[in-house]
């Protein structure tokens, strides 16, 4: 049983607008409330989890700040092994496997965290929200760019505290490497690098066959599908290999970029990029004929995104995303016997400016700063004193003190601001998914069938009207700002 604090509607308008109180507006002393020894509704939050096992196990119980806050529901579409630790660590919540079924019906939720696949994100998030309810959504905000827009414009109306799960946003290490640029000690910046050594799931390959079968027992496939195309039951998906195919995640970029675009994008103020183009890896199993997947993504793919001149660096940027093996070269100004980026150099930032070159590994960690003939400064971002930077401890925090709170402006990725950063790696894979598109060739205007009797006309710089979420030189590349969505599960 759960324990009961108060009633829905009151308890969560108490929170939502507890700013009001810490700001002198009213107080309610506690003998009012409840005699002595009630706990107020702002002290303890009831939270759900939708998404509980893998990076879900985490996110909840850093969120509960340990067990310290008040888990009453939970829910996964897999009731096995996948969701075990959640379920014996918070025994006395109730367990559902369909997120719906326990949004109606548990009344007193307060806030939520979402740990789902990429497709799943945006329409849980909007059901919670709709209900009132503050949310925190795992990286990639969402599965694409109109979701995260709709994210953002939907927390802003109802006044819901939002935060996004790239949890590096709350690191010491970022704050340091702001504090290096602010101060001027590189200059302006014009080229940054952003890497990855992911995917490390298959991806690449050909798109896997149904394993011919149900699903197991302890597994709700048609929920695990959701807004995805309803298809026989197959092993290869769930529950970690989703991400390297389109209906369901978003990549190597998607997988990562939020965790380490986010050091540009926020350092720097970045906004909508003007411009994407890349180029992809290819596989050959068949001399001359490379593989054609487009349910899936690429095995590797080399991005460049164009932004203006911002309020803070006073020179155009351009930044690379490299991901699949993919590195960026080493610059003349770092010593060839360092690594880039983090120690070994799989995951990396390079922000290159005109007097000196900052870097940092994921989350912003380890940064160095280097100039020429001075010494190189680093930052130790060992020993943090909080479960993961304490990021969903701070979301937690703001979701008690209220909707535009303190507590709430000083959270480092709320939708207002991972929104738009979202929307922002997210554009890559538009030119990723452009890059792969495929027209048939008229024989009487293309004389010997070049490219296989195919041509590849998305293979260009696409140019973006980020306000209205538009490519306006390829038309065909604006299917993947949105998605077409089974029936029933239409966002």
């Amino acid at each position: 049983m759960k324990k009961n604090i108060s009633t829905n509607k009151s308890r969560r308008d108490f929170i939502k607008y507890g700013s009001l109180a810490a700001s002198g507006f009213f107080i309610v002393p506690r003998h009012v409330l409840g005699g002595n020894g009630y706990q107020a509704p702002s002290d303890t939050l009831n939270i759900g989890g939708i998404g509980v096992g893998g990076k879900g196990t985490s996110d909840l119980w850093n969120a509960s700040i340990q067990g310290a806050e008040n888990v009453v529901a939970m829910c996964d579409v897999d009731k096995g092994k996948q969701s075990l630790k959640s379920r014996e660590r918070f025994s006395k919540a109730n367990f559902y496997q369909d997120y719906r079924e326990m949004l109606d019906k548990e009344k007193d939720l307060d806030a939520v965290t979402i740990s789902s696949p990429d497709h799943m994100h945006a329409i849980q998030a909007l059901a919670a929200m709709d209900l009132g309810i503050h949310v925190y959504v795992q990286k990639p905000l969402t599965h694409n760019i109109r979701e995260a827009r709709m994210l953002t414009e939907t927390a802003r109306e109802k006044k819901i505290v939002t935060q996004m799960g790239n949890q590096g946003a709350s690191n010491s290490g970022m704050v340091k490497i702001q504090e290096w640029f602010n101060k001027k000690l590189i200059g302006d910046v014009d080229k940054v690098y952003v890497w990855t050594n992911r995917p490390v799931w298959p991806q690449g390959i050909p798109v896997p066959k149904p394993s011919g079968g149900s699903a197991p027992d302890n597994l709700d496939w048609d929920l695990w599908l959701g807004t995805a195309p309803k298809i026989d039951y197959t092993d290869a998906y769930h529950p970690f290999n989703w991400r390297g195919w389109w209906a369901y995640g978003t990549g190597a970029l998607g997988d990562m970029g939020c965790h380490i675009i986010d050091v540009p994008y926020r350092t720097l103020g970045l906004g909508y990029p003007k411009s994407v183009e890349c180029s992809v890896g290819n596989v050959f199993i068949k001399m001359w004929s490379p593989e054609y997947i487009p349910e899936g993504c690429p095995p590797s793919a080399y991005v460049t995104l164009d932004f203006d001149r911002t309020s803070k660096n006073y020179k155009p940027i351009k930044m690379i995303w490299c991901d699949g093996g993919i590195r960026p070269p080493h610059p003349d100004l770092i010593p060839v016997d360092e690594s880039l980026g983090e120690p070994g150099g799989g995951n990396g930032v390079m922000m290159i400016g005109s007097r000196g070159i900052i870097t940092s590994g994921t989350y912003g960690l380890t940064p160095k700063l280097y100039r020429k003939n001075r010494e190189t400064l680093t930052f130790d971002t060992n020993n943090q004193p909080e479960p993961e930077f304490g990021h969903q401890r701070k979301w937690i925090d703001a979701c008690k003190a209220g909707f535009n709170s303190e507590e709430h402006k000083s959270l480092t990725s709320s939708f207002d601001y991972s929104g738009p950063m979202t929307e922002t790696v997210l554009m890559g894979n538009i030119a990723i998914r452009s890059y792969m598109l495929r027209f048939k060739t008229d024989p009487s205007t293309h004389l010997g069938f070049p490219n296989g009797g195919f041509d590849f006309t998305g293979r260009k710089k696409l140019l973006w009207d980020g306000e209205n979420m538009k490519i306006t030189n390829f038309d065909e590349a604006n299917q993947f700002v949105t998605r077409e969505y089974r029936a029933g599960w239409e966002v």
